[in-house]
């Protein structure tokens, strides 16, 4: 490819719209073009790179038995309706009606069609186990797009579903995937991505664990153990605290004024905030019931945590609904709805023996709470709390948790069998009885993914392209395109090394050496090759890598057979 021929400029002012290195260089640098919010265009490079990255996967899924597959993009209602989620998923889901008025939704996740895929077609037992996955377009009516391609309402994304007779059976394709994943994010470039527990959300299902590639300008809070293994989403990694006691004390309800927040009433009554138990509303999104969790003063609810255990979504109580309480002065002792509502309570309370809380009327609250000895009801604990820094690792004891942030370039779920049951999907086992399969959950988002290795593979001038999934694995600049002996020498070179095999991008414009290394900065090719009158003024050609690693002359009569050389020795570190 010659760049004077190629679609798309290269510019150095970054939008407006652009807040992160990944979506400002892969804009500046003409992979992608905003078509509306959350979608965008591929340009040459982008497509690229997005073809190799979905190469990459089609032979790790191959490479674990798995037969490729396509599903479509409208799938009718009925499939939705049958497994619960056309009512249970929020607005993200995409839903419209055909000419003819029948219910058709946009596929966000394929479970729904890969069941319909495989119902009475997999019939007995001797057709398990097997796994389909497809590359395919989907959309998430996402309400807050961000990043360019870190987070899209239209995405590319590879799918796969497998389809076991035993729990044990998922189990071990589950460790293959798992590998399987491993090699794809190395192969990819980036070998620094970890695997956390994860909360399978509208997946279903009890055990997942999401790909993360560590960076500050991920979504995700990841909890992790300096000490052992231990890694996980914050969503569900448990809180374990140190106990604190104290000593008991008489309850007594005490006038606090003002004191509305965990800080101003520990200022109030020179106390610390771990001595304090705070109340957290949420109401219940669909029937906007009340739901308060109570918590150590010094700890954040886990919102999901919450949801998971009520089997229901919830959102922030603003006081905007009549609930009865009081409002910034709620505790556990003698609460009372105006209508029906729901009381939870963290582990972190267990055990204290004196406490502060709310006392449900305003400006006061109570000292010297005991929560066993002060209710009328045994008190039932469960872990709603945030994990946080320096907090006690649930897998080898140590206070060694840290936490950070990351993107989820994948993910895996055992799903079990709630979509083969909700859509009557059986089989016939050995002594002819009909049983559910169960299912198992892979996806990786590809376009988030190529972002994802720009993002962690960039300087202060453009990406650093892995040699595995480069646009293209040469970059030639010839200097003074204008001057006969350059013209030869570069057109030259250009031809055999494409007669080789070996991917260059050449560009022949007539425009200065600066703006010529700019593009091929923001370009991030790792091999880069200028011929100039200098350089043949020497009889050679001026090699360097993008990462500043090498930097050297090689003869122009060998310079073919020298650059192929190096691209096959880059690309071997990517053969896993």
């Amino acid at each position: 490819m010659k760049i004077s021929a190629m679609l798309g400029q290269r510019f150095k002012e970054t939008p407006a719209e652009c807040k992160i290195d990944s979506h400002i260089f892969m804009i500046r640098g003409g992979y992608m073009k905003r078509v509306g919010e959350g979608i965008y265009s591929l340009l040459p490079p982008g497509l690229r790179i997005v073809k190799k990255i979905e190469k990459i996967i089609r032979e790790e899924m191959n490479r674990i038995d798995g037969q490729e597959v396509l599903m479509p993009v409208a799938i009718p209602a009925t499939l939705w309706k049958e497994s619960g989620r056309f009512e249970s998923v929020g607005s993200e889901l995409l839903r419209f009606k055909d000419r003819g008025g029948v219910d058709m939704v946009l596929g966000m996740t394929h479970e729904e069609a890969v069941v319909h895929l495989a119902r009475h077609t997999a019939e007995s037992y001797m057709n398990y186990p097997f796994m389909v996955y497809q590359i395919q377009t989907k959309f998430r009516d996402e309400p807050r797009s961000r990043g360019g391609l870190i987070r899209v309402r239209e995405f590319t994304m590879k799918d796969a579903y497998s389809f076991h007779t035993s729990q044990e059976d998922l189990e071990d394709y589950y460790k293959k995937c798992h590998k399987a994943y491993e090699r794809i994010f190395a192969r990819a470039g980036v070998p620094e991505v970890i695997s956390v527990q994860s909360d399978s959300g509208m997946m279903g299902g009890k055990i997942a664990h999401e790909f993360m590639l560590i960076t500050e300008i991920g979504e995700d809070r990841l909890v992790i153990c300096d000490e052992c293994d231990f890694r996980s989403n914050m969503e569900v990694a448990e809180c374990i605290v140190e106990d604190i006691e104290g000593e008991v004390q008489e309850l007594k309800c005490v006038e606090t004024p003002h004191c509305k927040t965990i800080e101003d009433l520990c200022e109030f009554l020179s106390i610390k905030p771990e001595q304090t138990c705070k109340a957290v509303m949420f109401l219940k999104k669909n029937s906007l019931e009340p739901v308060v969790v109570f918590v150590r003063g010094d700890l954040e609810v886990n919102e999901t945590k919450v949801q998971n255990y009520l089997h229901e979504e919830i959102i922030p109580d603003d006081n905007s609904t009549d609930t009865g309480i009081c409002y910034g002065f709620v505790g556990a002792l003698n609460l009372n709805f105006k209508k029906n509502g729901t009381v939870l309570f963290d582990n972190s309370l267990k055990g204290m023996k004196s406490m502060v809380c709310g006392a449900n009327k305003e400006n006061y609250h109570y000292t010297g709470v005991n929560l066993e000895r002060d209710l009328d009801k045994p008190v039932e604990y469960n872990d709603f709390a945030k994990a946080y820094q320096g907090g006690i690792c649930p897998c080898c004891g140590k206070k060694t948790i840290s936490l950070c942030r990351g993107i989820e370039v994948g993910n895996i779920f055992q799903l079990g069998t709630k979509y083969t049951k909700a859509m009557e999907m059986q089989y016939i086992d050995k002594d002819g009885k009909p049983q559910y399969p169960i299912m198992g959950c892979y996806g990786i988002g590809v376009g988030r993914l190529a972002a994802s290795v720009c993002e962690a593979k960039h300087d202060a001038n453009g990406p650093i392209w892995p040699m595995s999934i480069a646009p293209w694995q040469v970059h030639m600049c010839a200097i003074r395109p204008d001057n006969e002996e350059v013209a030869k020498a570069a057109n030259g070179l250009y031809e055999t090394l494409q007669d080789m095999g070996v991917e260059v991008i050449f560009d022949d414009r007539k425009v200065s050496a600066g703006v010529m290394f700019a593009d091929a900065d923001l370009l991030g090719v790792p091999v880069r090759v200028v011929i100039s009158p200098k350089t043949l003024g020497r009889g050679v050609v001026e090699v360097s890598f993008r990462d500043k690693s090498f930097k050297g002359d090689i003869s122009l009569d060998n310079a073919a057979g020298e650059i192929k050389k190096i691209v096959k020795e880059q690309l071997a570190k990517f053969d896993i």
